[in-house]
């Protein structure tokens, strides 16, 4: 029985950071994104994403290591789309492990055992990210 695995994000320009995280979320079960809207991606960065949500899908679901994508209909609400997948684990970077992921998602631990749903911390990589990327573009 195939376990699943819950990864929100923009996923606004993919980059081999994406890759390797998705690479990474498959080891553990069958990875279904719950992608940001960019309604969503608005209000809470102050600008919309580069990409539309449509595009950032398609290119998603070409990737070998993701099974589905969702929109994350509840915003700031996570429990919203971690309801809709019903996933065992919730896989997110380690550079959130210093940050209030919990606040951030809209859910405590108490939530996450009530469902029995692992958090699952996935090794960050570094030298490459959105922000870096439309940093070089801007050169």
């Amino acid at each position: 029985m195939s376990k699943f695995v819950y990864a929100g994000g923009t996923f606004d320009l993919p980059h081999a950071g994406h890759v390797k995280f998705l690479q990474q979320c498959a080891e553990l079960g069958t990875v279904v994104v719950s992608l940001n809207t960019d309604e969503f991606i608005t209000e809470y960065k102050g600008r919309p994403p580069v990409m539309t949500y449509d595009e950032r899908a398609a290119v998603l679901e070409e990737f070998t290591s993701v099974a589905g994508v969702v929109p994350n209909l509840g915003g700031a609400d996570s429990r919203v789309a971690i309801d809709v997948v019903s996933p065992d684990f919730v896989a997110i970077g380690s550079d959130w492990a210093t940050k209030d992921y919990y606040k951030q998602m809209g859910f405590d631990q108490a939530y996450l055992d009530d469902r029995g749903i692992w958090l699952v911390y996935i090794p960050y990589t570094q030298g490459v990210s959105t922000t870096e990327i439309r940093a070089r573009l801007a050169v």
